[in-house]
């Protein structure tokens, strides 16, 4: 039976993947051992999200409790169904560049180490399976901050003609800026899995996404913007903006739009390529806009602040270059734009 790994599989990709693939006819066996609890506190632990999975897809699914820094627990597990392994979906991590700060070890060790583990893994016991990377795009740190951008009422901009006015695509280098560890640590992991495909000719695609959300999101006040934005008008929970006076942009691609980038990737896979992969400029958002949307669609008012000082490697303005994977696979497209994403998370909040 066709199988895939799924690891980090009650995250918000990795959940989306279960489902996607589950319904494709693939045997899933998720790797998920909740250090989202660990790295974002009790609400934001993804235990119910692995109980509703497990009753949702049934005998179709296997769940690990097991982190992914030990080899020997990975080893165990692919050994196991190493004959009917055809697809390894990567999306566990450590998410925030201000969490990274805190425990850099740790940080590391999830998200390189982690990937090596799984790399090896796939190369010793299923080497002819699509092995799929979530990358980021902090691995380009905070070059993009240094564009020719311009401010207007409620965003930060290009001007028309720039040569990344469409996006930033993969040709921008990811050498001598500021990424913050959580963008270096995810560096490494990227070129490992880019280097697995070019020297060991395995099937390995890596993507580096803008933000990755939709209504399953369980966003924390350091990771997943919209997500937490919403929920703080839910819940009246103030919320502060660091820097740029809150007219950083950021594009946003839904969680389904971007399996079902995996999938086209799975079934005609370009060993060691790299895409950029977000919202583009089909989908894309300030957070003044953004908290402005959400007020609207909520009726209700979010209590906000603006703080001077911004992230360390944080970007103004960041919107993918999607024009690439397009390319090359030309029958995908978005299913979602940045006004249904909206809409369908404040509804799915309430």
């Amino acid at each position: 039976m066709k199988t895939v790994i799924v690891t980090g599989s009650c995250g918000l990709i990795g959940n989306e993947a279960c489902y996607f693939f589950k319904n494709l006819g693939f045997r899933i066996v998720g790797i998920d051992n909740d250090m989202r609890k660990y790295f974002f506190g009790d609400k934001s632990s993804t235990s119910e999200k692995k109980d509703k999975t497990q009753k949702d897809l049934g005998d179709a699914y296997f769940h690990y409790d097991s982190d992914i820094r030990d080899l020997n627990l990975m080893e165990k597990i692919f050994s196991e169904y190493s004959s009917d392994i055809s697809l390894v979906i990567h999306t566990a991590a450590q998410p925030s560049h201000d969490w990274a700060s805190r425990e850099p070890i740790t940080d590391f060790s999830v998200n390189a180490t982690g990937t090596l583990n799984l790399l090896e893994c796939t190369r010793k016991y299923c080497p002819d399976a699509v092995f799929i990377f979530t990358s980021t795009n902090k691995v380009y740190g905070d070059l993009p901050n240094k564009l020719d951008l311009i401010e207007t009422d409620t965003r930060w901009e290009l001007p028309q003609g720039h040569r990344y006015f469409n996006g930033i695509n993969e040709t921008l280098s990811i050498d001598q800026c500021t990424h913050s560890l959580f963008g270096a640590s995810k560096v490494s992991a990227d070129v490992m899995v880019q280097e697995y495909g070019r020297y060991f000719g395995m099937k390995t695609g890596v993507f580096r996404g803008g933000c990755l959300t939709g209504p399953l999101h369980s966003g924390a006040e350091l990771h997943g913007f919209l997500s937490y934005l919403i929920t703080c008008a839910t819940e009246g929970i103030p919320y502060t903006i660091y820097g740029y006076k809150g007219k950083q942009v950021r594009d946003n691609i839904h969680s389904y739009d971007l399996v079902s980038a995996f999938n086209e990737f799975y079934k005609n896979p370009r060993p060691g390529e790299v895409y950029n992969i977000g919202g583009s400029r089909h989908s894309n958002i300030s957070v003044l806009e953004a908290i402005y949307k959400i007020q609207e669609r909520t009726g209700k008012t979010i209590d906000y602040s603006i703080s001077s000082n911004n992230r360390t490697g944080d970007h103004i303005w960041y919107i993918s270059d999607v024009s690439k994977f397009m390319e090359h696979y030309p029958q995908w497209g978005y299913k979602y734009n940045m006004d249904l994403i909206i809409d369908e998370m404040t509804n799915f909040s309430r």
